[in-house]
């Protein structure tokens, strides 16, 4: 499989990058500066991926980050005060990606899953899981995931983590939710960059047509 990663220097993409390429498929390793440091070493020239520069504001560059792909994951995340920056770039992925004929996987964010004891609000809204100095990057999620919705796209699935994500050990184990936080026993919501690239590749390797999932450690 090719599998084009937009935002592979990131510390989630790079993760991606990495498991995908362990597993023996092609990567475009796309990102706007791919000789940048990224959080973990994406082994950029190892057989099988190549990195490109591609500023996924311009369709010129997406299109031709996305040739001959069998599929696409976007990992980007809202900076602050950039929140409509962040939607148009997803929206520009959704546009590109549907031209392209290419299903798209959105790695996005925790915001607009219920809590697990709450089925009427979103995270977004609990304090216990969105501290208030994480509320506006929340908030990009719930807005994103609105924009993946309203798109004529129907190719794309959207992946929200659990209300940590950080980088950690790969156990290649987790358990997989649909809208709902999941939470391990001890109350704890969480998982490592390491298993969601798991869980990201799981999913590109096996498609469960579901559009919107989430995961957490075991």
């Amino acid at each position: 499989m090719k599998i084009t990663v937009i935002g592979a220097t990131g510390m989630v993409g790079s993760r991606i990058v990495a498991e995908a390429a362990d597993r023996g498929h092609g990567i475009i390793a796309a990102s706007r500066r791919p000789n940048s440091e990224s959080s973990a070493p994406t082994a950029a020239n190892r057989p099988g991926i190549q990195a490109l520069p591609v500023d996924a504001r311009i369709a010129s560059d997406l299109a031709t980050a996305l040739t001959g792909a069998d599929a696409a994951v976007l990992t980007v995340r809202a900076a602050p005060g950039r929140t409509a920056q962040f939607l148009a770039l997803t929206e520009a992925a959704l546009t590109a990606t549907a031209h392209a004929g290419v299903p798209l996987l959105i790695v996005g964010g925790a915001g607009p899953l219920c809590p697990p004891n709450d089925p009427d609000s979103i995270v977004l809204d609990d304090p216990e899981f969105v501290a208030e100095e994480w509320r506006d990057l929340a908030a990009a999620s719930v807005a994103q995931l609105e924009v993946c919705r309203n798109h004529s796209a129907d190719r794309w699935t959207y992946l929200s983590p659990p209300a940590v994500l950080e980088p950690g050990d790969c156990l290649g184990d987790y358990q997989r939710g649909t809208t709902t936080l999941l939470a391990e026993r001890d109350g704890r919501s969480w998982i490592s960059t390491e298993d969601l690239a798991v869980a990201v590749v799981d999913e590109l390797e096996e498609p469960r047509g579901e559009c919107h999932f989430t995961v957490a450690a075991s």
